[in-house]
């Protein structure tokens, strides 16, 4: 029982530390499998796997408050909720026996919880740790993580924990963010929850100046964070097209697209010469925006998911692969894309409803975690 508990609290602390927010704790996730496959059984595995998955994902609660404008009862709920998939597939796949069959059911949860449809709730991926060990070795990296990952369960834990640390501070000693994409600027914005949903004509205006102050420091594309726009109608395209027609600045900007059945989480591409939707969201937030039970119900309402909508999108002749909030806190969504071979990743958020928590901070890790993992310059855009 004194050992079921410390390997409890030893999960929630590397739950804890991983998923700080800062891209050089990640590699901790790394040890996860190790403890889950010391448990001496399928309860104590379970408990492990929730402790980790709390400790990572604790922002949530305090999120869906934000959100939602209630207490912190409905965000525990939705808390416990959320960790039940990744609680499950560890339990489940758990096995007393040694060895590679241990190895082998860790590998399936991994696989598991890395695609649809569990991996849509598949935070706090150890795996995204592989750009921290491997800079720049792109899919090879990708397959000596993995490689980790498996041997930890086994019992040359320690060999491998000793050439992931190697590895890692290796690592940490050489440390670079990733590069900017060339002509590319993000633009952060700090207005809260008012973004997008102010409407007012000044707004944009704002916007527009802000836009231009940085295309005036050499920036041939401004990226604004998600719903910078709004809801995307032919009025608002008309004064964005206006504003940049004796330009030649192109505006990558998040909005809302709606029609009968729902909306679209979109970026959209404007110019003085023409306005159109670069990328439509593969993953919206589950509950929140995703609600694919309505149209079960026959109701329309809720963000759509475009699971299988081309991942990379061209810009300025390049391909650029987007990210919008949520896609960049699982795997799916990155590795998507990185099969298209990108030049760059352009990620953006509305974080206004973290406030108070890790969540964007952890967004941010993850998402350099993967630029430097295949060396794709990364620009980024966020409203808090």
């Amino acid at each position: 029982m004194v050992r079921g508990a410390g390997l409890v609290a030893i999960a929630a602390l590397v739950g804890l530390l991983s998923w700080s927010g800062d891209p050089l704790m990640l590699p901790l996730a790394m040890l996860f499998p190790a403890l889950w496959a010391s448990a001496r059984s399928r309860i104590f595995a379970g408990i492990a796997s929730a402790a980790y998955f709390l400790a990572a994902s604790r922002g949530l609660p305090q999120g869906v408050a934000n959100f939602y404008g209630s207490d912190l009862w409905a965000g525990l709920l939705l808390w416990l909720i959320a960790s039940f998939a990744f609680v499950a597939v560890h339990t489940v796949l758990w096995t007393k026996r040694p060895g590679w069959q241990r190895a082998a059911r860790f590998g399936t949860a991994a696989v598991l919880m890395a695609v649809p449809p569990f991996g849509i709730i598949g935070w706090a991926h150890p795996l995204t740790a592989a750009g921290v060990l491997f800079p720049g070795w792109g899919w090879a990296g990708l397959a000596g993580a993995v490689a980790g990952l498996l041997v930890m369960t086994t019992r040359w834990w320690p060999a491998a924990a000793l050439a992931c640390g190697g590895f890692w501070l290796s690592s940490a000693a050489f440390w670079t963010a990733p590069s900017l994409p060339d002509g590319l600027r993000g633009l952060d914005l700090e207005r809260g929850q008012s973004l997008g949903r102010d409407g007012a004509l000044e707004q944009q205006r704002d916007l527009i100046a802000k836009v231009m102050r940085v295309a005036g420091q050499g920036a041939g594309i401004v990226v604004l964070p998600e719903s910078a726009l709004g809801f995307w109608t032919p009025s608002l395209e008309r004064l964005w097209r206006d504003a940049l027609a004796s330009t030649s600045v192109t505006v990558i900007a998040g909005a809302a697209v709606v029609d009968p059945c729902g909306y679209d989480n979109v970026l959209v591409e404007i110019s003085g010469h023409e306005a159109l939707i670069l990328y439509r969201e593969r993953m919206p937030v589950p509950v929140a925006m995703w609600q694919p039970w309505q149209s079960m119900m026959g109701q329309g309402g809720g963000a759509k998911a475009h699971f299988l909508t081309s991942p990379v999108v061209e810009l300025a002749g390049r391909r650029a692969a987007p990210l919008i909030c949520y896609e960049q806190l699982l795997v799916w969504p990155v590795l998507q894309a990185m099969l298209y071979r990108p030049d760059a990743i352009i990620a953006v958020g509305n974080g206004w409803w973290t406030a108070g928590t890790s969540i964007v901070a952890i967004q941010n890790a993850g998402t350099i975690a993967w630029a430097r993992l295949f060396g794709v310059p990364l620009v980024t855009a966020f409203n808090r």
